[in-house]
């Protein structure tokens, strides 16, 4: 035995020294069904999607606060995951494209959604499940990064030495550079500087709605030579929890406020390019009669994605993890049915021309007295730009020249996608990254003035400043096409299917419930705050609101419209402590 010992100790220490990873840290991979494979997972992290983020050469360069390289950790500082098949260091969700020494860093889906966690000192990942990454504070950090490599001649003299190695830059090189990485910062800031709020997001969450809106209407419709609306931009103060993904594809409609219309492949492929949006090049113009919406989206990319999503299944409760009471489960699934799946999780099938024949989910859309304050993006008016007057026939009607940014989005979809479907308009290339760095005539404007402090942000509204009602409006309603209206209601979101919900903490589009057994508690007797993190809770079927982490401050049902609000979905919440535990022991099963 000791000679065995021996010589297991012998084969770590000489794979540590070679260079070898050991399979000791190695998180252990939750069984997603048969069809579901290790290529496919590796597909599925780092699959282009046109995403144009920065130059990998200019993130490799970039310091941390405290001196470090900016990709030391692998980034999983911000809660990004390791992905030991990423030669660049660059975490699960990030990925290059290019050619050598010009590639880019561009984010995908995964980055978003796959999820991590810890139950007795082993790591468990799952695909497609919400990650717990810190977002606003990766882009707030970067955005500083470079900001510091601008502050002075001597440091960015340092930066551009570190681009250019092994060579040493001349001073015309450095000159340059100097107005590329310029130009590229100055849209990068006043999104920043536009977008994230002073309150941060935290871990685990997301204003999606918002990213997408102020990256359409305020960086890419503006003039030459940055392209900005800066008054386009508004804080985005409506932070959900990142959505699981598994059967995604199968809903009617999609979004927590059920605003994307989905089912089909032609929704899902509009899903996807809204999606793709947010960080990749846009820059529409009109080209005669007709708009040119030129753009880096990856429309392949976008579409083998779909496929993976497909195929990806719901998240199986671990065999290493305490065994689910089968009996127990059995009463726990009677009152499932009752009090769960009756008119909001059930799986109903409909008609939804996804293909021919084939079926989709109805996706109910509830008012359950949960936080309202997302459906005030979707009141958002701006200037259209560059953009006025752009529309598809019979797809997307012609935007005004203020228009809901919804209706922007909608727009800048549709002629997207017909522009790639009929071979029309222009393909653009990387450039710089974040949209265009350079004006379209070639020119860099340098500016020596600083740049603009964050602004004070701006109220979202449903009308025009002139017209605007005294109080916020409780419905609107949008043109997701032109051959379909829809009314929105403040305070509705999606209802899904419930699958893998066990592996969705925390609960809620807000995500300020930590576990399932606190979502069966009245809602004025939640927690007012809790820790988030990777650690889980298999006992209460959730986020362990003991362990070291970030704390969460939520606020009651006193104040509903703050984004944070821990209120609502008052289910379940008076059965017996017994009927509970039945019922936590069937969500386990899903």
């Amino acid at each position: 035995m000791r000679r065995i010992a021996f010589l297991i100790r012998f084969a770590l220490v000489a794979a540590a020294s070679s260079g070898i990873e050991t399979a000791l840290g190695d998180p252990i991979y939750v069984d997603q069904g048969p069809n579901w494979k290790a290529e496919d997972r590796a597909d599925y992290y780092t699959r282009d999607q046109g995403s144009r983020l920065i130059n990998l050469t200019w993130l490799r360069a970039l310091k941390t606060k405290d001196g470090q390289p900016f990709l030391s950790d692998g980034l999983t500082r911000y809660g990004f995951l390791p992905n030991p098949g990423n030669s660049a260091n660059l975490p699960v969700g990030l990925h290059t494209t290019g050619p050598a020494g010009s590639q880019m860093v561009g984010i995908t889906c995964s980055a978003c959604h796959t999820r991590q966690v810890e139950v007795e000192g082993k790591t468990y990942r799952i695909d497609g499940g919400p990650a717990f990454m810190d977002f606003q504070e990766f882009l707030s950090d970067l955005d500083k990064a470079v900001g510091d490599v601008t502050a002075s001649e001597t440091a960015f003299a340092a930066f551009a030495e570190a681009v250019s190695q092994p060579a040493t830059p001349s001073a015309a090189d450095v000159a340059a550079l100097r107005q590329r990485v310029d130009a590229w910062h100055r849209r990068f800031h006043a999104f920043v500087a536009g977008t994230l709020p002073p309150v941060g997001w935290g871990p685990g969450r997301l204003d999606a709605v918002g990213i997408i809106f102020n990256r359409i209407s305020g960086t890419d419709v503006g003039p030459p030579p940055d392209f900005l609306i800066k008054e386009n931009m508004r804080f985005a103060t409506a932070p959900v929890r990142y959505p699981f993904l598994w059967n995604t594809p199968m809903q009617n409609q999609t979004d927590w406020a059920g605003f994307v219309l989905n089912g089909n492949r032609v929704f899902a492929l509009a899903r996807n390019t809204g999606q793709a949006l947010a960080f990749a090049n846009f820059e529409p113009k009109r080209s005669g009669l007709f708009f040119d919406y030129a753009n880096s989206i990856n429309f392949d990319g976008l579409e083998r994605l779909e496929k993976l999503i497909l195929k990806m299944g719901p998240p199986k409760w671990p065999r290493e993890w305490p065994p689910i009471d089968s009996k127990l489960a059995d009463e726990g699934q009677k009152l499932y049915k009752t009090h769960c799946s009756d008119g909001c999780h059930e799986k109903e099938e409909i008609h939804a021309l996804r293909d021919l024949f084939a079926t989709t989910w109805e996706t109910p859309l509830k008012n359950v007295g949960t936080d309202t304050h997302q459906f005030d993006e979707l009141g958002w008016r701006v200037k259209t730009g560059a953009l006025k007057g752009a529309g598809t026939p019979g797809v997307a009607r012609d935007l005004k020249e203020e228009d809901y940014a919804v209706h922007m989005m909608f727009s800048a979809v549709a002629g997207t996608i017909l522009n790639y479907k009929l071979s029309r308009g222009s393909e653009l290339g990387a450039g710089d990254g974040f949209g265009s760095s350079l004006p379209r005539n070639g020119q860099i404007a340098r500016s020596e003035s600083p740049l603009p402090a964050s602004p004070a942000p701006a109220r979202a509204s449903t009308e025009p400043p002139s017209a605007q009602p005294s109080g916020p409006p409780e419905s609107l309603t949008i043109e997701p096409w032109t051959f379909f209206k829809r009314t929105l209601k403040r305070g509705e979101y999606e209802a899904r299917v419930l699958e893998g919900i066990w592996a969705a903490a925390p609960y809620l589009h807000n995500g300020s419930v930590p576990t399932l057994a606190e979502l069966l508690v009245p809602p004025a007797k939640r927690m007012s705050q809790f820790k988030i993190g990777a650690r889980y809770d298999t006992k209460n079927v959730g986020v362990d609101v003991t362990q070291e982490g970030p704390n969460r401050p939520l606020t009651d049902c006193s104040d509903l419209n703050s984004g944070n609000s821990r209120c609502g979905h008052d289910y379940g919440t008076r059965l017996s402590d017994d009927e509970k535990k039945a019922l936590l022991e069937y969500l386990k099963k899903l």
